[in-house]
């Protein structure tokens, strides 16, 4: 990581050298903790604009939900209650299909198959965004995707019953296709939702369970590496609008040289982040064949359902995505 601070310094130097004429402030929230590779991805990412720009623009990172909850984000956008932040893509799925087009079950399970998935939906995300009144700047991959629990599970007939932390429309799907019980819960608050019980399971990835130490309310993690989910970073376009040109070609420099940082972070953090968990005392390994089979099928089930939501333009992300397989 010395060599992109290195580079983020030398992008931020040459961008400009004019000094600040009147600094703006853009506050952005995040949903994730301070210690997260998202979060630690943006806060590089708010330095270089903040340097880049000579100080004319100055980003403050306001991470864990600690400026409005992840489910707020978008809207406090959109809104202009903030200029800038951080959210989790399919966190809105319930707005457009489209914006699950990373949480559909078992389509891109590796790094490099969801960076394929990604090339292939931005046209119709930056579309849908800038349609929003958003505009998309940069977007980061989630490790592979787990099952947690509090105990040994080798069945879907294991899980009935058990209740499910869920982070958006797929995952409260997957709880219901098993016969687990779906609990909407934003990232700050999983570790007292496990501790109280108000919560007994869930599907992240090792990153989200190390940072949160789950391994204090859980035992098992296994490794089904069901989709990659994605953060993204998106301005408000009325406030893009009004930034200048020269301020702008900063912004995507950093935005730019921040995803290709959060890949490089993301792929990193995986081992370390399960091993954590280990350490944490938790059992973790793949699933046993029996129960991918069966999560398979049930993906098959909620990919079906996602193309017949997401209509032709889903069709499109999906065949274009496999086209490149």
């Amino acid at each position: 990581m010395k060599h992109f601070k290195t580079l983020l310094a030398a992008t931020a130097m040459t961008a400009v050298g004019a000094v600040a004429a009147q600094a703006e402030k853009w506050d952005m929230p995040m949903a994730y903790a301070a210690t997260n590779f998202h979060s630690a991805t943006g806060a590089e990412f708010a330095k270089c604009v903040t340097t880049g720009t000579g100080g004319e623009i100055e980003i403050v990172t306001h991470p864990s939900g600690s400026l409005f909850k992840g489910g707020e984000i978008k809207r406090a956008i959109q809104t202009g209650q903030a200029p800038i932040g951080e959210r989790l893509l399919s966190g809105h799925q319930n707005e457009n299909a489209l914006f699950g087009f990373d949480s559909i079950p078992f389509l891109a399970t590796s790094f490099d198959d969801s960076e394929k998935l990604w090339k292939a939906a931005k046209p119709s995300m930056e579309k849908l965004l800038d349609s929003q009144n958003l505009v998309l700047l940069y977007a980061v991959p989630w490790p592979p995707q787990g099952l947690y629990f509090k105990k040994e599970v080798n069945s879907v007939a294991d899980m009935k019953g058990i209740k499910f932390r869920s982070y958006n429309t797929a995952t409260a799907r997957l709880a219901e296709l098993t016969g687990m019980l779906p609990v909407q819960i934003e990232a700050a608050e999983i570790s007292q939702a496990f501790a109280t019980g108000v919560a007994e399971s869930m599907i992240s990835s090792g990153s989200t369970g190390y940072d949160r130490k789950v391994w204090e309310s859980l035992t098992h993690f296994y490794e089904v590496d069901a989709w990659l989910p994605r953060n993204y970073v998106m301005v408000n376009k009325g406030v893009w609008e009004g930034t200048s040109d020269a301020n702008k070609n900063v912004i995507r420099g950093c935005a730019e040289l921040a995803e290709y940082a959060g890949n490089w972070r993301a792929k990193e953090y995986t081992g370390f982040t399960l091993q954590g968990l280990r350490d944490g005392g938790m059992k973790v390994g793949p699933a046993g064949e029996g129960l991918v089979n069966e999560l398979k099928e049930i993906g098959k089930t909620m990919t079906a359902e996602w193309l017949e939501s997401a209509g032709d333009e889903g069709k499109a992300v999906v065949d274009s995505f496999r086209a490149m397989q």
